[in-house]
């Protein structure tokens, strides 16, 4: 936002400092914390050490405040800003308040969807998350990594990553050979409900675990069943492509609910035979034992490493030769790194496999691939239940997501009946379908990634609070204002000449969203955008009670008008940062 001010300061700075010897110098700017005024600030530090380093005597801290005190005396800065001064060798140039407020709305209104996004920048960056498996159920606990990822994926778009969006869906495995025995058995010719597959296909996921776990005789069946699919037996593999695609087109459709795309999807089952190559290599090389038969194939890195109890040991295959997860997540890492060049790679996986993860990416180095390093974890607590029942499939004590969505456009419906009764049906479920996804995505993405979320509808659903439904109607509330100009933003600039107090409190707000996006894609935190939102509406709704717009004489009116405008549209842009899309009305 403020690079044309910087450009021009440092366009006066640079002689003076050439004039000093200190020729190709470069600044680092940084924006001052606001406390009644405005300012951007830099250091002389770097520049002060570089000349010590080149030979020249002195103290460094005495030189950068000598540097910044002859810049400051010497600065013209014309009417934009109100005052400089030099501060330990620090550089402080404060803007005035009403050019600042005027760049700042002026930014927003002429940028529009792409306010506080950063250009574009030479990094490809691929984001693995959701990575379902099929013939399971979709609950509340896989919508935490979905809304995570994507919203990752999102927020480091906006920072001017490439950003490749990847899906890595577990389609093999001893979950699917125990759903297949247990359909083959059981269910044979049965097909999935169109209206609700997904929970069809839970119940047989956790009906089938219950038969495997209740005798032997079933546990050997399925282990023979497994043998077969391994040996690709053309029956189980022909009702295995047929009951998967029932799992993928369920899933799709909740994506497209969701607003989830995806430009990579990957499978287990496309790798898992390359995972056995590699596992043969890391045996040739030493770095594995082959204990089989009467054991599996490990890799004990902390005896490779010389470490203790930090990466333990990594089983790679089972004693009879089956693959584990390991056996292809190693063969993917490699394939991502071919096919798109990355930089970074970011696993969005639940905290309970950090040290599996640790481990892969570790025996990936040993393997000669530098950009292994490369290869981060960002990982997530667990979703429970109220009254703290951990979701999962096998026992069925699960909230599907499919049933959390309709209960939550139920709940949004009651909000938009009461509000506006006139509005027609279709026009009503739209709004509380963007209501309904906005609450649920910002109940989880408003949480540290780190901590545990006991979900709940009142939490979830919340309309009161530092919830989606808030943040939605501050810019509804916005919406409503232009909407009785007919969205006509008044042209050119008029500025009172002093703010009131909501005001600057609501201009501040929109600088530093730039930078709170910049924060949270380093970060990896939506966090930092789902806090942003809610600060941003309510300082909106401190403005919209105590800053007449329509009322207000001329002046005041138009700044007040475009100050609106901007607010709508940084809302919006933070909110479409989490993939919440904001109603017209509500």
């Amino acid at each position: 936002m403020f690079d044309r001010y910087k450009i021009q300061i440092e366009e006066q700075i640079n002689p003076i400092l050439k004039q000093e010897g200190l020729e190709n110098s470069t600044l680092q700017w940084s924006l001052i914390p606001f406390s009644g005024h405005w300012g951007i600030s830099t250091s002389f530090f770097q520049i002060a050490a570089q000349e010590t380093r080149s030979g020249k005597k002195g103290n460094v801290a005495h030189r950068a405040a000598e540097l910044a005190e002859m810049i400051a005396s010497k600065l013209d800065i014309g009417t934009e800003f109100e005052k400089c001064e030099a501060v330990k060798g620090y550089l402080n140039i404060y803007f005035a308040s009403k050019s600042f407020s005027q760049m700042v709305v002026e930014k927003v209104l002429e940028e529009k969807q792409l306010y506080g996004s950063h250009p574009p920048i030479d990094e490809t960056v691929m984001v693995e998350f959701s990575q379902p498996n099929t013939h399971k159920a979709f609950h509340v606990g896989h919508l935490r990594n979905i809304v995570l990822g994507a919203s990752v994926s999102n927020i480091l778009e906006f920072n001017g990553n490439t950003v490749i969006r990847a899906n890595y869906l577990g389609d093999i495995g001893l979950h699917v050979i125990t759903w297949l025995w247990n359909y083959e058995n059981f269910h044979e010719g049965e097909t999935p409900p169109a209206e609700n597959a997904i929970s069809w296909i839970g119940e047989l996921y956790a009906e089938a675990v219950k038969r495997r776990e209740e005798s032997e005789e079933n546990e050997e069946a399925i282990r023979r069943y497994f043998q077969a699919w391994d040996n690709h037996d053309p029956e189980i593999i022909a009702l295995w492509k047929e009951t998967r695609q029932w799992s993928l087109d369920a899933f799709e459709r909740l994506y497209e609910i969701l607003g989830i795309h995806f430009d990579r999807l990957y499978f287990e089952s496309e790798v898992e035979h390359v995972g056995k190559a590699f596992v043969e290599e890391l045996i040739e090389k030493g770095l594995a034992k082959d204990e089989r038969p009467g054991g599996a194939v490990i890799i004990d890195l902390d005896a490779l490493l010389g470490t203790k109890e930090e990466y333990r040991v990594l089983v790679l295959l089972r004693s009879d030769g089956t693959s584990l997860y390991a056996t292809k997540d190693i063969p993917l890492a490699v394939k991502k790194f071919e096919e798109y060049k990355l930089d970074r790679s970011i696993y969005v996986v639940d905290v309970r496999q950090s040290l599996y993860l640790k481990q892969i990416f570790k025996v990936l180095e040993l393997l000669g691939y530098e950009w292994a390093k490369q290869c981060q974890h960002l990982a997530y607590e667990i979703v429970n239940l109220p009254g703290n029942v951990t979701l999962a499939s096998r026992e069925g004590t699960v909230v599907l997501l499919e049933d959390l969505i309709r209960e939550a456009e139920k709940r949004a419906m009651e909000i938009v009946d009461k509000k506006n009764p006139e509005l027609g049906l279709e026009d009503k479920q739209q709004i509380a379908r963007m209501i309904a996804l906005g609450s649920i995505k910002y109940s989880l993405l408003s949480r540290d990634n780190t901590k545990i979320v006991t979900f709940d509808w009142e939490t979830a659903l919340d309309v009161n609070g530092q919830a989606a439904p808030y943040i939605q109607y501050a810019a509804v509330r916005a919406n409503s204002i232009l909407r009785k100009v007919q969205y006509q933003i008044p042209s050119g600039w008029s500025n009172p000449s002093d703010l009131e107090e909501k005001e600057i409190v609501l201009v501040d707000l929109i600088s530093r969203f730039p930078q709170e996006v910049e924060k949270a894609g380093r970060d990896l935190k939506p966090l930092v955008i789902a806090n942003y939102a809610y600060d941003l509406a309510k300082a909106f709704n401190d403005f919209y009670t105590h800053c007449p717009v329509l009322s207000a004489k001329d002046e005041v009116r138009t700044f007040r008008l475009r100050l609106v405008a901007a607010t709508k549209q940084t809302i919006i842009n933070s909110l479409g940062l989490l993939g919440i899309q904001v109603p017209e009305i509500m």
